[in-house]
């Protein structure tokens, strides 16, 4: 068997196995050093020992941890209610009122936290039972509450462009650049579904009762200056040292650590159990990306060492003859799939870097294509058979909420992903304009094909990686 086979044989037995439900990073060693013994004997050992090295001296990824930390500190400062509180009084006016709070909550919360099933299992709690008792219906209000809670995913400081700026080396200041205008458009989009579907089908979407709406404009802006202020000066505190050049990652990761613990203190919510906590759950989480990072960079490069790629290139590039534009599209729709089985940070770590060396064949630029990537993930957590946002979601709904009103609720908001897509592919400029205005990069719209290439590295799929000699 020719070493290309060998490799596609190796990428699908993965899936199979991943698919009957073994661990993902394991099987990715196993499958990386079982393959790779085939056809570099005992050299595949000490390529272990170089990829696990190297994905612990990479100093992109200490700030992984940090923002985890970040997260956990602030969910356990039960900051989440004040804030809902605060959004539900400001938005009281408006068609759908919760709906809008629970989305601006959830993209808030999510923006501080990162954390899809944290999230998520929150705002069920908070919010959901709220929409139920409003009158809302289950369906709409809990893909409300799902879309609103992957919004982590894409919003900076977002851990997936962490991963995605290891993987091919580009920059997470850029990445966060890029995905700021999608990420909040996003959003918005999904606040203006709501809003006009309030006003089409006004049972679906109740309006708040009149002693909830005609609220004091004090009481509106106390609650909003003592919950929504000071979360949102810490976030943009973070997100702008980065995006302005003042801090690297991991810098303002610490820094936004610092100022969870210290906004913990002012609202009389830190413990040393809930400090304990924290850092427990920051431990298990940061132990499962890096070993799954690792799992991944000896499978990519065993994968391109036995010439994988090639049997790629050749199928998108000389059997399919695509153009740059149906290449992106044929990628997302892989990626859309794909993301029915497996979850997000799976597709970033072991499929996107099969398509990163194909990126220079098309003169795609790979920040904008991890922003398209970005802003399909969001529909991994929705869509079946895997939608770990509706499991969360279900595992603290009232029993009469069944999963696939769930799963129901959620198709609209991935239509509207798609939507968010299409412009994207459309106006590039959405994802280029705040990096060229920031950095001074030549990146000009267009279309998605146009979009000028920028350098990138990272552990992309190499021809040839670097192994140890047998001597």
């Amino acid at each position: 068997m020719s070493d290309p086979v060998l490799g596609m044989v190796m990428l699908g037995s993965f899936i199979v196995v991943i698919l009957l439900g073994f661990p993902v990073a394991f099987t990715l060693m196993a499958m990386g050093i079982g393959f790779g013994y085939l056809s570099l004997e005992m050299r595949v050992f000490d390529l272990l020992v170089q990829r696990t090295y190297a994905v612990m001296a990479n100093d992109v990824l200490i700030s992984i941890p940090l923002f985890i930390f970040m997260g956990y500190v602030i969910e356990r400062a039960n900051i989440l209610d004040r804030l809902f509180r605060a959004l539900q009084l400001a938005s009281g006016g408006l068609p759908g009122a919760l709906a809008v709070a629970t989305l601006a909550t959830c993209a808030m919360f999510a923006t501080a936290t990162g954390i899809v099933g944290a999230v998520v299992t929150l705002m069920g709690l908070l919010a959901f039972p709220a929409m139920l008792r409003a009158g809302y219906d289950a369906r709409l209000a809990a893909g409300v509450v799902c879309a609103g809670g992957c919004l982590g995913i894409l919003i900076p400081p977002s851990i997936m462009f962490i991963l995605y700026g290891a993987t091919t080396g580009t920059s997470v200041a850029r990445l966060y650049a890029a995905a700021f205008l999608p990420g909040l458009g996003l959003a918005a989009l999904y606040m203006a579904y709501v809003m006009i579907l309030a006003l089409l089908r006004p049972s679906m979407a109740p309006k708040l009762p009149p002693e909830e709406r005609d609220v004091p404009f004090g009481t509106v802006l106390l609650a909003v200056l003592t919950s929504f202020v000071p979360l949102a000066v810490l976030i943009m505190a973070v997100l702008g040292a980065i995006l302005l050049g003042l801090a690297t990652p991991s810098e303002a990761a610490a820094m936004g650590s610092a100022g969870a613990v210290l906004l913990a203190i002012a609202y009389r919510a830190f413990t040393f159990e809930k400090l304990k906590e924290s850092v427990f759950l920051t431990a298990r989480t940061t132990a499962m990306v890096c070993w799954l990072f690792v799992g991944a960079y000896i499978f990519t490069s065993v994968f391109g060492y036995l010439g994988g790629h090639h049997v790629v290139e050749k199928w998108f590039v000389e059997d399919l003859n695509l153009s740059p534009v149906t290449f992106l599209m044929v990628t997302q729709l892989i990626i859309f799939v794909l993301g029915w089985p497996l979850e997000w940070s799976e597709i970033v770590l072991i499929f996107v870097p099969i398509f990163l060396p194909l990126l220079d064949t098309f003169g795609i630029d790979p920040i904008f294509f991890g922003v398209l990537v970005g802003l399909n993930l969001q529909t991994s957590f929705m869509t079946p058979p895997v939608a770990m946002a509706a499991y969360y979601l279900k595992g603290v709904a009232p029993p009469q909420v069944k999963l696939g009103q769930i799963f129901a609720g959620c198709l609209p908001f991935v239509g509207i992903v798609v939507l968010a897509m299409t412009m994207l592919y459309i106006f590039p400029e959405i994802a280029t304009w705040l990096p060229s205005y920031l950095y001074d990069t030549p990146q000009t719209g267009g279309s998605g094909a146009d979009v000028l290439q920028a350098p990138s590295g990272g552990f992309q799929v190499d021809e040839e990686p670097q192994l140890p000699s047998l001597n």
